[in-house]
């Protein structure tokens, strides 16, 4: 269902149907995927990085990062083309995360679990005895 919206790059109200883009802004966002991918296409730069095609195509290298996470450049036709970890800024392929930081987190969670069970457990098994008096 379309929508009123405001556009994320210029501010442009428009009738969003699905890109938070207004067609202006989207029009020129093609034209400089389509710059980037006619650079990367050619055999001498298939391994090129993103600080490489930003400086040959002048594209901006968030934009080219966006294209890599949403999969329109894949890294497997393109080897040296990535985006970085959201926790360390490593270039990383896939996920949000680079494996180092993925794991440094799930180790986090895991010790996380296991201090609530044992809080769990010393509040469950305290016992108080009192002294009667006979």
């Amino acid at each position: 269902m379309a929508e009123l919206a405001n556009c994320i790059k210029c501010g442009k109200l428009f009738v969003r149907t699905s890109s938070p883009y207004c067609p202006d802004c989207r029009k020129e966002q093609e034209d400089k995927f389509d710059k980037v991918y006619a650079f990367i296409r050619e055999q001498e730069n298939r391994m090129a990085t993103v600080p490489q095609v930003h400086e040959a195509t002048g594209v901006e290298t968030e934009l080219i990062y966006q294209w890599v996470r949403e999969g329109r450049l894949v890294s497997s036709m393109f080897p040296n083309l990535g985006y970085p970890c959201k926790s360390c800024g490593k270039i990383i392929t896939e996920g949000a995360l680079c494996p180092d930081c993925r794991q440094e987190l799930e180790e986090a969670i895991r010790r996380d679990e296991k201090e609530k069970a044992f809080r769990e457990q010393s509040r469950v098994s305290r016992t108080y005895h009192t002294k009667r008096n006979s």
